[in-house]
């Protein structure tokens, strides 16, 4: 192994084991919805990441909803949110997930939200709950790595384009071609300098947002341009082809916090009642692999909500990724549905992935039953935009 390859493994080794990375979800629920088709019968697997579309996923009630990550500190993050939803009023709760920021978060948390925690949860909160005090950094939104990433963008925003205006008139434009012209004669010109491309190309800075070395590969290895064009091109989709009226994913990375009318589902207070009156019971959360979750608790499951993360397995881990393959084929229900992305155009390192079915090896492709045009027709309109590829896939035993 080359010298800088264990290096950057190591780095990304230590942001995702020592730290909160994901303060918030990157893959479009919305989106997810139309793929899963969920019913009261389904029990769905996802990886936990902040928790917010695990807490989409319930609202449309399915049985249950498995939170399973390998950071303990993003399951820790979504019983926070478990706890807020039973033992905070809205408005308490909105201030907290929604500004990013509460009043007295100390005293909330002691009184309020600490009790109903696991000892895990609660350790680690003990010793971050400030995250959401509002001091030194203004928002919990600019917390944990990759928080710590979108602070230093706003800043950048703030004290050398001086571009926050401009931020402004985008996020509030009553149209596209509004924010086309805004982007083309505003923005572009001071967000995509040849400092800014090469350090969009550091694997350091990528983990800080979560992109591990083999996923910036496989980006590369299908992109022309390499991982800044990708990131440019992908920018560039969402400010001038795509409404940025309900693109809560990018108003929270630019201003650190959501609004109302322009929010994840669960921080709506309609949906909050919803949640508070029993929903919030069907969700568990599992620090383990998901490979360790489905050998240990043998659930039966119908729904897969895989992420990313099999990109990261897609090179020197490629023994895991069969492991965890076989582990989804024996406990996968006959009508089981499976959604992943991918940072690269394709994913045929899961195809040529081999198990055991039926007392013989078998490729996984041959195992699914693809339904890329709905994946391709859903991918388009993805508000996150930062995935090259969307799968949605049927077991076909």
């Amino acid at each position: 192994m080359k010298l800088n390859d264990w290096w950057q493994g190591r780095v990304f080794q230590f942001v995702h084991q020592h730290n909160l990375v994901y303060n918030t979800c990157w893959e479009d629920p919305r989106l997810d919805r139309m793929a899963l088709e969920l019913s009261p019968t389904d029990r769905v697997l996802v990886i936990t990441s902040a928790g917010c579309n695990a807490l989409d996923y319930v609202l449309q009630e399915p049985e249950h909803v498995f939170a399973v990550d390998l950071n303990p500190a993003q399951n820790s993050l979504l019983e926070l949110k478990l706890a807020a939803i039973r033992g905070l009023e809205y408005d308490d709760f909105f201030a907290m997930f929604g500004r990013g920021r509460v009043a007295n978060a100390r005293e909330l948390y002691a009184d309020k939200l600490r009790p109903s925690l696991s000892p895990g949860a609660s350790e680690y909160w003990d010793r971050h709950i400030d995250f959401f005090s509002g001091e030194r950094r203004r928002s919990f939104y600019f917390r944990g790595s990759s928080g710590w990433f979108a602070w230093l963008v706003n800043r950048y925003i703030d004290r050398v384009a001086r571009a926050r205006d401009s931020i402004e008139a985008i996020l509030h434009a009553g149209s596209i071609a509004e924010q086309q012209s805004i982007y083309e004669s505003r923005l572009r010109p001071i967000f995509w300098t040849r400092f800014i491309r090469w350090i969009l190309s550091r694997d350091t800075t990528l983990s800080l947002v979560g992109v591990p070395r083999p996923q910036r590969e496989q980006v590369e290895r299908h992109y022309s341009g390499g991982i800044a064009q990708f990131v440019e091109d992908s920018i560039e989709t969402v400010f001038t082809r795509l409404s940025l009226q309900d693109n809560y994913f990018w108003r929270v990375y630019l201003t650190g916090e959501y609004s109302p009318d322009c929010c994840p589902e669960y921080l709506r207070v309609e949906n909050f009642e919803r949640l508070r009156g029993g929903l919030v019971d069907r969700i568990s959360t599992h620090t383990a692999s998901v490979t360790q979750f489905l050998t240990e608790q043998s659930p039966a499951i119908s729904r897969f909500v895989l992420l990313d993360h099999m990109d990261w397995l897609s090179t020197s881990r490629q023994p895991l990724l069969a492991q965890e393959w076989q582990a989804i084929v024996d406990h996968a229900t006959p009508d089981a549905r499976l959604l992943w992305r991918s940072g690269g155009l394709q994913t045929d390192f899961v195809d040529r992935t081999r198990v055991q079915h039926n007392g013989r090896e078998r490729e996984v492709a041959e195992l699914l039953h693809y339904q890329r045009g709905l994946a391709d027709r859903l991918h388009a309109h993805d508000r996150v935009h930062t995935y090259g590829s969307f799968h949605i896939a049927h077991m076909a035993t």
